[in-house]
């Protein structure tokens, strides 16, 4: 008897086991297209550019220009401002190009009262010919010798800043910092456009000598010598002063104090705040008139505390004690005759 024949094994539809392969196939495609999408997004965010920062943030431009700049920092902006070169020799010495001769002395008083400032019309004058005006950008250069020089600079931009003009900077350690760096000097001359400037006054950097002995003994004032010890103490004078002394009420810091690098370059701003600590302190004083002998180391006290450290109400008092002793005006710590007499001798011994 013959077997019967075996039984088939069930199959599946022919439609499906057709299309089974086919479904796994666009699943696969599918996550690889999610994947290279998830992929290219993540790329995409990579590529994007960093938010820059607001308008508050100062630009890179802005934190290199002013008060200070280096002098790599000037090198890199050569064309866009104007150099006035203050030295005594800056007609004839080498400079850095396309900086103006400005010397210091066409910006001082006469030699009875060197600090004393020259009338309006004659700053007027000397503004338009450099081509200044209220928008120029002007970086102020000196020698850079010493902390005594650096006086020089701090007067020109306190002026240019009383006359009106909005940007303004010193070259830090003046021509010793451009020629220690090895940067590039000519003898060309330098011609400027004449501007047509009328200067607009900031009265509120100028203590004039009515507004000082106006507020004389009043305790919101704070009056503060830059000389050295011996000035303020009355054991010596500038030769243009009729009497040794100081202001009345006035307390003294030296403005050498804030050459902390000795030379003629002023320290980053974070050494210059510790040596501000130790100013002298004056209780309830809201403004601070700084003085010297003819205006040029107050500058420097007036520029680092005004411009560098940014504390509110500094006046500068441009004559000075020159100014205030040929007024005959109070004084302290003025010796007596005799004393004076002896002072005299000794400078006259040692000048020998």
């Amino acid at each position: 008897m013959n077997a019967p024949p075996p039984t088939p094994t069930p199959r599946a539809p022919a439609s499906h086991a057709a299309s089974a392969p086919y479904w796994r196939r666009f699943c696969r495609i599918c996550a690889l297209g999610w994947l290279l999408a998830a992929w290219a997004l993540q790329q995409g965010v990579n590529a994007m550019p960093v938010p820059q920062p607001g308008p508050q943030a100062p630009t890179t431009e802005r934190r290199a220009f002013g008060p200070l700049i280096s002098a790599p920092a000037l090198a890199a902006q050569v064309a866009r401002v104007r150099i006035l070169d203050i030295r005594d020799d800056a007609a004839d010495a080498a400079h850095i190009p396309g900086a103006v001769a400005a010397p210091y002395a066409l910006w001082r008083g006469p030699a009875s009262n060197p600090g004393a400032l020259l009338p309006l019309s004659q700053f007027t004058a000397l503004l338009r010919r450099l081509g200044l005006d209220a928008t120029t950008p002007v970086v102020i250069v000196a020698a850079g010798s010493d902390a005594s020089d650096f006086g020089a600079p701090a007067r020109v931009y306190w002026t240019l800043k009383w006359l009106g003009l909005q940007h303004l900077a010193i070259l830090n350690g003046g021509m010793a910092a451009w020629q220690a760096a090895a940067l590039p000097l000519t003898r060309a001359p330098t011609r400027v456009a004449p501007s047509p400037y009328t200067p607009v006054l900031d009265a509120a950097v100028l203590a004039t000598r009515a507004q000082v002995e106006r507020d004389l003994g009043h305790p919101g004032t704070l009056l503060l010598d830059a000389r050295p010890r011996a000035f303020y103490l009355g054991q010596t004078k500038a030769a243009a002063a009729t009497r040794p002394g100081t202001l009345p009420g006035a307390l003294d810091f030296d403005n050498a104090r804030w050459f902390a690098l000795c030379g003629g370059a002023l320290p980053d701003a974070a050494v210059l705040q510790q040596i501000a600590r130790t100013l002298p302190k004056q209780r309830d004083a809201r403004q601070t008139v700084s003085f010297c002998n003819t205006g040029h180391w107050a500058a420097t006290n007036w520029f680092v505390l005004s411009e560098v450290l940014h504390q509110p109400h500094l006046a500068l008092y441009p004559g000075s004690m020159v100014d205030w002793s040929r007024a005959d005006a109070p004084m302290a710590h003025v010796p007596t005759r005799l004393q004076q007499l002896w002072q005299q001798l000794e400078q006259t011994w040692q000048a020998l």
